[in-house]
């Protein structure tokens, strides 16, 4: 038996690598909802309505930012559509609403639903493409379905838009209406990524050949991260055109994908925190920069090289890495 060196501290026992992936998902979990906390208290200090209406739209993003990283920070896929199956979602509740008066009690799903589907079609055809391929198909798929939509004069009303009823006519009342969306999906995403499903994802993002090679569907696993993602873009589509009362080719523009882009890159890629964090500092930048010029796409592509290279974890990365310092 070997003898433990006199005076020396007892060896720390070494997490199983399960362990230490549930510790880091809570941990991020309690600081995505801190954030929500906060936010919460913002229509207590802020009554101004155009304030809120930046804030709202605000966690519309962080709900793209959150369906977009399940995508590429956990799983590893990298899709370039995420703004344009928030328009298609839109434009389901208000076709739905135009033509067939249908409530947006189930408008609204329908518009979750037909994502989903969409999603599942597009996902037969790409998910078993990798490297820049897939990203070209979904780029060429979101261009596809925006200048189809903007065309349809007939039947979509063009670059017109198209009007949606609204939920309800108090700002403070849709404020707390995205909160509450927005807890839902965080925790409907903790579920998920805290069981295999979640564990299987993060395989197919580190090495694709070995989680294969393991058992695992890699193609089933894409897919099924594929399909909530656009089932999340699309209710957070829908929920926007309620708020607006309008949905208009415009929301499905590249430079919108490119927003959701680098609030994940900025805030933290693989991070429910950071893709919140990110939502919000990024939008309430460009809500700024406005005040300069149309110069929020050049500001916000340079900072993303710029963490792409120097910071790659992201703010949150930094911040967690921090605490979790702290705390040790």
């Amino acid at each position: 038996m070997t003898a433990q060196v006199q005076g020396a501290a007892p060896a720390r026992p070494v997490q199983p690598a399960t362990n230490l992936w549930q510790h880091r998902l809570r941990f991020d979990m309690r600081a995505a909802l801190v954030v929500c906390a906060v936010l919460a208290l913002v229509p207590l200090v802020v009554t101004s309505p155009y304030v809120l209406g930046i804030v709202i739209v605000s966690i519309y993003f962080g709900i793209l930012a959150l369906a977009w990283n399940l995508l590429a920070g956990y799983t590893g896929q990298f899709s370039l559509a995420p703004a344009a199956f928030a328009m298609l979602g839109g434009y389901t509740t208000a076709l739905l609403d135009f033509y067939l008066k249908v409530p947006l009690a189930l408008g609204i799903p329908a518009a979750v639903l037909s994502t989903v589907l969409l999603g599942a079609i597009l996902g037969k055809l790409v998910l078993n493409l990798s490297g820049p391929y897939l990203s070209l198909t979904t780029l060429a798929f979101a261009e596809i379905a925006r200048v189809v939509v903007g065309n349809s004069h007939e039947f979509t009303r063009g670059d017109q838009g198209m009007h949606v009823a609204t939920l309800t006519d108090s700002r403070m009342a849709y404020y707390y209406i995205f909160l509450g969306v927005l807890v839902a999906v965080l925790l409907g995403l903790y579920w998920l990524l805290k069981g295999r499903t979640g564990r299987f994802m993060t395989a197919v993002r580190d090495d694709p050949v070995g989680a294969g090679s393991r058992g695992i569907g890699v193609v089933r696993i894409k897919m099924i991260a594929f399909c909530t993602s656009c089932g999340l873009c699309g209710l957070a589509g829908s929920l926007y055109g309620t708020f607006s009362q309008l949905v208009s080719p415009e929301l499905g523009l590249l430079q919108q994908t490119g927003l959701v882009l680098s609030m994940v890159v900025i805030g933290g890629m693989g991070s429910l925190t950071g893709s919140l964090l990110g939502a919000v500092i990024v939008y309430l930048g460009s809500e700024w920069l406005r005040a300069f010029g149309n110069i929020q796409i050049i500001v916000f592509a340079l900072l993303v090289m710029l963490f792409a290279r120097y910071v790659p974890a992201g703010l949150w990365g930094v911040a967690s890495n921090w605490l979790r310092g702290r705390k040790a």
